[in-house]
C-alpha cells in the first residue's frame, strides 16, 4: 500500500489531558520546520495521534520536537518510501571515521523509531509490519557498522583486503548471526539484538602470521561498542552477545570450527531452540549459510525429539520462579515472561519445532506466526489454537511496543500504580484501565490454556539430571554417567568426595540437620557446579570450604532455597575461588547478590556522590561508633562482593570496576572520617577554626583500585593562627591532635571487628614518609612540595585526589597539587630521576615472575612512570595532562604532540590489557597468581575478561605488550 502517512492514519491513543497536550502540539505547529505539514496536522486523525504522543510518550514527543522538519516530512510521505530511503542512506556510504558513522547511525535510528511509532500507533502498519521494519533497520545498522570496521581493518593492514572492494564485508571471513526476535524478523520497539559473531580461521583475508582470534575479537568488540555506546546522539541498538557457546568462557568472536565442535559435543536443548531463529545478517553470508547447514543435524534431530520438551519446560518454570509470575494478573504483570505472556506463545511453537522439525522440514522456519500455521497444517495443533494464540500474540506484541515507546526502555512490565495503568490503557486506545485489563486478561488466559495443554505430561524438573546415588561404598554406574553428563571430568573422585560428606568426614556436615539439608541440596548443587565452567574445581573448592567451616547449615539452607544463588555460588567456586571464600565466611552476601534493589544500585557504583550518600545513609542507622565500624564492614563486604560478581559476569568492565571499588572506598573513608572526628572531639574537644582533609594516592587516587587494593592516604590539616590547641579540659596541641586523629582514622579503617577487616592503610606517601608526622599541616605540605619534595614524590602526587574532609581545604590542597605538577622542570634531570627510581625499585623488588603484572619489566609500573613523566614534563604547557588516570594522560599527550599516536596506542592497549588482567586476577585468586596452581576455569575467566580466546593467548599478548612498553620507556626516557 502506498500513499502519505497522514492519509492512512486509522487509530490513535485516548488523550485525557488535551489542554496540556495541546500546548505541546501548538509549539510543534508553530515551529518553522513543521510549516509544510501545518495544514494536514489540522485533520482529526493526525491531531489525535500527535496529541496522544504528547500526552503519553515523552520519548516520542522529544523525537517530534527535536526536528519538526523531519516530523513534517514523515507525515507527508509514504512510510514505506521513507524507510527505504533511510536504510539506503546508511547502506552505501564509506564513512570517513568512527565519529561520522556513529552519528549517522544514531540519527537514522531516531528517525526510524519516530517513523515506525507513527505508523504503529496510527494503525498504518500492523504488528507484523512494524516488527519487520524494526528488524530491517537493525539489519542495516549491524551491516553498516561491520562494513565500516572491516574496511578500517583493511586500511590499517589488519585484514588482507582491498578497502575499496564493494563487497568487502562478504570477503572478511566473518559473519554475524541474529538470533531471538531479531533473527525471526520480529524485533520489538526497544529490543536488544541477540548476535553471535563467527569467523573462518583459514580465511584468505587474514594476513600471514596474524593471530586470527584477537583480530576478529577486536572487530566484534568494535561492533558492539559502535552500536550500543551512548553518545550525545543516543545509541543505535543494545547488543547482547551472550547466546554464543559458553559465553562465560569464550571470546566474543568464535571460529566456525570451535563453534561446530562445541555444538556437537556440548550443545544443549535451549541452544537448539535459540538456533531455530538464527539468521545471517552481515558479513560473509555464504559462509554463514554453510555453517547453519552443517549445524542442522544439531538443531533438527532425525527422530521425533520428545525429550526436548522437558528441558524447555524447565526453562519456562525457572523463568516463573525467578520472576515471580505464578498467576495471571494485570498491574505489574510482565507481558513477555509472565503467565500467558509472549514467551509462552514462542515456547509453544519452538518446543514443537524441536520435537517434530527433524522429520518435518516445513517446521524449520523462524517466525512464530508462520510456524503456528504450519503446525496446524501438519496436524499437530488445532485451528482454535492457531487462531487464539495468533490473535493473542499480536495483541500482546502491540502492548509490548507501547510499553517501550513511552521512554525507549527495554521493559515488558505493565504499570503497577492504578493511575499509571489508567494512562497506559489510554495510550493503547482504551477508554480506561478496566476495559484494557479485561482485554489483556482474556489473552493471558487463552495463551495459558494452550501452553498448559502442551506441558501437562511434562516430567518433574528435579528428574532432569538423572541418577545421583551416593549411598554405600561402591560407585553407582548410572551416577557416574550422570556426573559425566554434568561435565565432571573425574566422576569417580566426585562420587567419593560426596560419599565422604555423607560419612561425616567433614565436621561442617556432621550434625543430623546438616546432613538432612545436604541430602536435599546435592542434586541441585551439582547442577549448579555443572554450569560453573569447571565442575571438578567447584566441587573441590566446596569440599575444602567444608573442611574449614565449623558448621554449614546456614550456607546450605541459603543454597537450597534459591536456584539463582546456587548457580552464582557454583560459578564462583569454579571460576573465582577468592570470591567463593567470601561466601563461605559470610554466606549472607549471597542475599545481596540477588536483591534487585542492591544489584541495580551497584550498577551506578562508580558515581562517587551517589555511593557516598548510600554509605552515609547505611552508617547513620548505627547506634554508636562501634556499631558504625561494624556496619561499615558489612556494607563493604556486600558491595565489594557485588562489584566482584558483576565484574566476573561481564556486567561491569574492569575500568568501571576500578572506579566502583574506588568510589566505595571514598564513601567509607569520608563517612568514617566524620565519625572519627566527632568521637575524637568528645574526648579532646576541637581546635578552633581547624580543617582537615584526606588525600588519596596510588590506585585509590587514580580510581584504579582492585578487590585486593589497600589505601594510600595523606591526612592534611590547617587551623587559624593563634588557635594552636584544642578546647578540651586537657588540651592537645594541633599537631598532636591531628596525629592522634589520624591514628584513630587508620584504626577505624584497619582494625578487625566482629564484622571483619575493612582495608589496609599505607601512609608512607606523606611528606618525609615514615620520618614525617602522621598528619601534615597544610602550610608545611605546600612548602614541602614547593621546596623539598624529590622527583619521585611529585610522581606520586600526579595521582593525588582529595576524597574526604573540608571542601575549602580540599580546594586549596588541589591548588597546591596543580601548581606543583605544572611547574617547569629540567627535562634531562627529570628523565634521569625517573630512570633511577625505576632502577632502585628493580633492585629492591626484583620481578622475575612474569605474572607480577605491576613490577615486571614493561608492566604497570613502567606505564605509570611514563604517564607521570609526561605530566611532570609538560603540564606547565598543557594543564590537561594533570589527570589521575593513566590512559587519559597517554591520549592527551598524543593529542598535544608529546607522544606519537603509535606509542600512545601501544601504551594504552598494554595498560588496558594489564589492568583488565590484574582486576580479574585480584578478584578470583587469593594471594600471588601462579598459573601452575590455578584451576583451568579460573584461567579461562581471566582470558575471557581480557577478550582473548584462551590463557595461552593472554600470556603471549602480555609478553608482546611488555616488549612494546619497554621499547617506549627506553626511548622516551633515554639519557
Amino acid at each position: 500500500m502506498s500513499g502519505a502517512l497522514y492519509e492512512r492514519l486509522a487509530a490513535a491513543p485516548v488523550t485525557p489531558d488535551t489542554e496540556a497536550a495541546g500546548v505541546k502540539l501548538q509549539s510543534l505547529l508553530d515551529a518553522e520546520g513543521f510549516a509544510p505539514a501545518r495544514e494536514v496536522a489540522g485533520r482529526d486523525e493526525v491531531r489525535a495521534v500527535l496529541l496522544g504522543i504528547a500526552c503519553h510518550s515523552p520519548y516520542l514527543w522529544a523525537l517530534l520536537a527535536e526536528n519538526p522538519a523531519r516530523a513534517a516530512r514523515l507525515l507527508l510521505g509514504s512510510p514505506e518510501d521513507a524507510l527505504d530511503a533511510l536504510l539506503s542512506g546508511i547502506a552505501a556510504p564509506k564513512f570517513a571515521d568512527e565519529a561520522t558513522i556513529s552519528t549517522a547511525l544514531r540519527r537514522a535510528k531516531r528517525e526510524a523509531h519516530l517513523l515506525i511509532a507513527l505508523a504503529d500507533i496510527g494503525g498504518v502498519w500492523d504488528v507484523v509490519q512494524a516488527t519487520e521494519a524494526l528488524t530491517r533497520f537493525a539489519d542495516a545498522a549491524v551491516s553498516a557498522a561491520l562494513r565500516f570496521l572491516v574496511r578500517r581493518a583493511a586500511l590499517e593492514g589488519r585484514l588482507k583486503l582491498d578497502p575499496d572492494a564493494p563487497d568487502i564485508e562478504a570477503l572478511s571471513g566473518m559473519f554475524v548471526l541474529a538470533l531471538g526476535k531479531h533473527g525471526a524478523r520480529e524485533l520489538n520497539y526497544s529490543s536488544d539484538v541477540d548476535l553471535i559473531v563467527f569467523y573462518d580461521s583459514h580465511s584468505p583475508a587474514i594476513p600471514e602470521g596474524a593471530a586470527h582470534g584477537p583480530l576478529y575479537v577486536r572487530i566484534a568488540q568494535g561492533l558492539s561498542r559502535l552500536l550500543q555506546t551512548r553518545t550525545a546522539d543516543g545509541y543505535v541498538v543494545r547488543v547482547d552477545l551472550r547466546l554464543r557457546p559458553d559465553p562465560g568462557a569464550t571470546p566474543v568472536a568464535l571460529s566456525v570450527v570451535s563453534a561446530a565442535a562445541y555444538y556437537e559435543r556440548l550443545g544443549q536443548n535451549w541452544e537448539r531452540a535459540a538456533m531455530i531463529k538464527a539468521r545471517p545478517i552481515a558479513g560473509d553470508l555464504a559462509l554463514a549459510r554453510n555453517f547453519l547447514s552443517e549445524l542442522a543435524p544439531f538443531i533438527w534431530r532425525k527422530y521425533f525429539d520428545y525429550a526436548a520438551i522437558a528441558d524447555v519446560h524447565a526453562m519456562k518454570r525457572q523463568i516463573h520462579a525467578v520472576r515471580g509470575h505464578e498467576v495471571v494478573t494485570v498491574p505489574g504483570h510482565d507481558v513477555k515472561l509472565g503467565r500467558g505472556g509472549i514467551r509462552e506463545v514462542e515456547f509453544f511453537v519452538q518446543t514443537q519445532q524441536l520435537i517434530f522439525g527433524g522429520r518435518r522440514p516445513t517446521l524449520r522456519g523462524n517466525r512464530t506466526l508462520e510456524m503456528l500455521v504450519e503446525l496446524e497444517r501438519e496436524g499437530w495443533v488445532t485451528q482454535e489454537a492457531v487462531d487464539e494464540l495468533s490473535e493473542s500474540y499480536l495483541f500482546l506484541r502491540r502492548v509490548e511496543h507501547h510499553l517501550q515507546m513511552v521512554a525507549d526502555e527495554q521493559t515488558q512490565q505493565l504499570p503497577m500504580e492504578p493511575e499509571a495503568l489508567e494512562r497506559f490503557a489510554q495510550f493503547c486506545g482504551y477508554a480506561d484501565a478496566a476495559s484494557f485489563s479485561e482485554a489483556l486478561t482474556a489473552r493471558f488466559h487463552r495463551v495459558e490454556k494452550h501452553y498448559a495443554r502442551l506441558f501437562e505430561d511434562a516430567p518433574a524438573l528435579d528428574a532432569a539430571s538423572g541418577s545421583l546415588v551416593f549411598t554405600g561404598v561402591v560407585d553407582d554406574p548410572d551416577t557416574l554417567h550422570t556426573l559425566s553428563g554434568l561435565g565432571f571430568q573425574r566422576p569417580a573422585e566426585a562420587t567419593e568426595t560426596i560419599r565422604g560428606w555423607h560419612f561425616g568426614r567433614r565436621s561442617a556436615v556432621q550434625s543430623p540437620r546438616a546432613r538432612e539439608v545436604l541430602t536435599e541440596l546435592i542434586p541441585a548443587l551439582l547442577q549448579a557446579f555443572s554450569g560453573s565452567g569447571d565442575p571438578d574445581a567447584a566441587l573441590a573448592a566446596f569440599d575444602a570450604a567444608l573442611a574449614r567451616m565449623p558448621g554449614a547449615v546456614e550456607l546450605m539452607s541459603i543454597l537450597r532455597s534459591n536456584g539463582q544463588v546456587r548457580e552464582l555460588f557454583g560459578d564462583l567456586l569454579g571460576g573465582a575461588p577468592r570470591l567463593a571464600q567470601v561466601v563461605v565466611r559470610r554466606p549472607h552476601v549471597l542475599d545481596a547478590a540477588i536483591d534487585p534493589g542492591r544489584v541495580g544500585a551497584i550498577g551506578d557504583s562508580f558515581d562517587e556522590a551517589a555511593v557516598c550518600a548510600r554509605v552515609e545513609a547505611y552508617l547513620s542507622q548505627a547506634k554508636d561508633f562501634e556499631a558504625a565500624l561494624d556496619r561499615a564492614r558489612d556494607f563493604a563486604n556486600e558491595e565489594n562482593f557485588l562489584i566482584g560478581v558483576r565484574l566476573l559476569s561481564g556486567a561491569l568492565d574492569p575500568d568501571h570496576a576500578g572506579r566502583a571499588y574506588s568510589a566505595l572506598a571514598q564513601g567509607l573513608v569520608g563517612a568514617l572520617m566524620r565519625r572519627v572526628e566527632a568521637e575524637f572531639a568528645r574526648d579532646h574537644g576541637r581546635v578552633s577554626g581547624a580543617r582537615s582533609a584526606v588525600v588519596a594516592m596510588g590506585k585509590f587516587g587514580s580510581r584504579e583500585m582492585t578487590a585486593a587494593s589497600d589505601l594510600d592516604l595523606i591526612v592534611i590539616y590547617d587551623y587559624t593562627a593563634g588557635a594552636a590547641e584544642s578546647d578540651a579540659a586537657r588540651p592537645l596541641s594541633a599537631p598532636l591532635y591531628y596525629a592522634r586523629l589520624t591514628q584513630r582514622l587508620v584504626s577505624a579503617l584497619t582494625a578487625p571487628t566482629k564484622a571483619g577487616k575493612l582495608y589496609e592503610v599505607d601512609l608512607r606517601l606523606r611528606p618525609s614518609g615514615r620520618k614525617g608526622p602522621l598528619a601534615t599541616q597544610f602550610s608545611a605540605f605546600a612548602q614541602y612540595q614547593r621546596n623539598e619534595a624529590e622527583t619521585w614524590e611529585h610522581m606520586a602526587l600526579t595521582r593525588a585526589r582529595v576524597v574526604a574532609g573540608d571542601a575549602s581545604l580540599g580546594e586549596e590542597i588541589a591548588a597546591v597539587v596543580d601548581e606543583t605538577l605544572r611547574k617547569p622542570r629540567d627535562l634531562e634531570k627529570l628523565r634521569r630521576d625517573v630512570r633511577e627510581m625505576r632502577e632502585l625499585i628493580a633492585r629492591e623488588k626484583p620481578a622475575s615472575d612474569p605474572w607480577d603484572l605491576k613490577l615486571v619489566g614493561g608492566g604497570l609500573l613502567d606505564m605509570e612512570f611514563i604517564a607521570q613523566y609526561l605530566t611532570l614534563a609538560h603540564a606547565h604547557e598543557r594543564p590537561e595532562l594533570a589527570d589521575v588516570f593513566t590512559r587519559t594522560i597517554f591520549a592527551r599527550a598524543a593529542n598535544a604532540g608529546f607522544l606519537s599516536f603509535d606509542d600512545a596506542a601501544t601504551l594504552s592497549d598494554a595498560h588496558r590489557l594489564f589492568a583488565e588482567a590484574t582486576q580479574i586476577m585480584r578478584l578470583t585468586v587469593p594471594g600471588a597468581f601462579d598459573p601452575k596452581a590455578t584451576a583451568s576455569g579460573v584461567k579461562r575467566r581471566i582470558a575471557t575478561a581480557t577478550h582473548l580466546p584462551d590463557f595461552e593467548a593472554l600470556a603471549a599478548s602480555l609478553e608482546e605488550a611488555r616488549a612494546g612498553v619497554g621499547e617506549v620507556f627506553a626511548r622516551l626516557l633515554a639519557a
